[in-house]
């Protein structure tokens, strides 16, 4: 179950990153399209959710880019949305954490300095080269998956 989850993971990035290498090809028009199209649904993303009202502590906006910063990362490798794989589900740290500043800060220093301890013995992989600004947005859409 785990080696089919993580192939399909490693499938999705090859999809995602191979589409957006084509700008050197001679089909600059269908990618200039997509890409104009795919500003058009952010955009409309941003604001249908920002239209909402219905955020946590950590704003609907923070809470759709933290969503993109964990589909882009490899937080999915070990960590699912309602059910736990290696890594507690998000959920389940949504029930654990209130969504406080304090508790922000502290989970996205967790996210850069890894941490073992207060889900069992498998620790958490450190993420250096994730800023503090967005793993605090990451940490924003988890707390706002509490059931």
């Amino acid at each position: 179950m785990k080696k089919a989850f993580f192939i399909l993971c490693i499938s999705a990035v090859v999809t995602a990153c191979g589409g957006s290498s084509s700008k050197n090809g001679g089909g600059s028009d269908s990618t200039s399209a997509a890409n104009q199209s795919a500003k058009a649904s952010n955009s409309d993303a941003d604001t249908t959710v920002t239209k909402t009202g219905t955020e946590g502590a950590g704003g609907s906006a923070g809470s759709a880019k933290g969503e993109g910063l964990i589909a882009a990362s490899d937080c999915n490798t070990c960590h699912k949305v309602d059910t736990k794989i290696i890594g507690p589900a998000f959920q389940d740290v949504a029930a654990k954490y209130p969504a406080t500043e304090t508790n922000i800060e502290t989970l996205a220093k967790k996210v850069i300095d890894g941490g073992k301890g207060n889900w069992g013995d498998i620790p958490m992989t450190p993420h250096p080269t994730v800023s503090l600004d967005d793993a605090k947005e990451m940490v924003k859409y988890i707390l706002s998956l509490k059931k």
